[in-house]
């Protein structure tokens, strides 16, 4: 279950949701959506990164467009896209930066903070990371990785990017360049393909799902977050 908090900013209040390990302490990881907000599917991942010993906190990254989540249905993905279209990235940016320092502040948090981000949230996790360094950082087919990788400057957390190979939105070709420069730093970075599996591939929710790339990538992350952010 989890608890609705707010994450205070200068100029507002951004609301989030809390999800406790069954210690209730431990490590923190900020959860940052995909373009369809705060979906069942983000509160699943939320419950499974719980389940390992994780304290987990999903802001509500489309707080000032009045929106927590976007319906499933035939409609949205281009409810969220429209909503992406209108989205201010400085600010969402800065207001997840700032979720993330209050994460570390949060007295359930016992250890490091890490950042996972889907879709949206994994590019918008590498430009939080960018600015506030993490313990880990798992970003699955960062959407905006390709106008990141370039601009920001080098990142120090150590990294973990999944993509799928017959991604609509991140062909080969840009994964390639995308993986070179994360890569090219003096922080470990990680990159891992998956044939055959599309963008968003694991969101089960979703129509491009795919089962085995989703259980595969989601063993990697546990790895991965084993080693760069422990419980225990």
């Amino acid at each position: 279950m989890s608890e609705r908090v707010d994450v205070t900013l200068p100029d507002g209040t951004m609301p989030a949701h809390r999800w406790l390990p069954e210690s209730g302490t431990g490590p923190g990881v900020l959860l940052l959506q995909e373009i369809f907000g705060i979906s069942p599917y983000i509160r699943r991942r939320a419950e499974d990164l719980a389940a390992l010993g994780y304290v987990v906190l999903a802001p509500e990254v489309f707080w000032r467009l009045g929106v927590s989540d976007v319906p499933n249905g035939p409609s949205m993905l281009e409810e969220a896209m429209g909503l992406l279209g209108r989205l201010d990235w400085d600010a969402a940016v800065a207001d997840s930066t700032q979720a993330l320092r209050a994460l570390r502040d949060d007295e359930t948090v016992t250890g490091g903070a890490g950042v996972v981000g889907f879709c949206f949230g994994g590019g918008l996790g590498y430009a939080v990371v960018a600015g506030e360094p993490a313990d880990a950082l798992v970003s699955f087919y960062g959407s905006a990785l390709p106008q990141l990788v370039d601009a920001v400057p080098s990142v120090s957390t150590p990294s973990l990017h999944v993509f799928g190979e017959s991604d609509a939105y991140l062909p080969m070709d840009v994964v390639e360049r995308i993986t070179e420069r994360v890569t090219g730093g003096d922080a470990p970075a990680e990159v891992v393909t998956y044939p055959g599996a599309d963008h968003a591939f694991d969101n089960d929710d979703f129509v491009n799902h795919d089962a085995d790339a989703s259980a595969a990538a989601w063993a990697r992350t546990e790895e991965f977050l084993a080693r760069t952010l422990p419980t225990g």
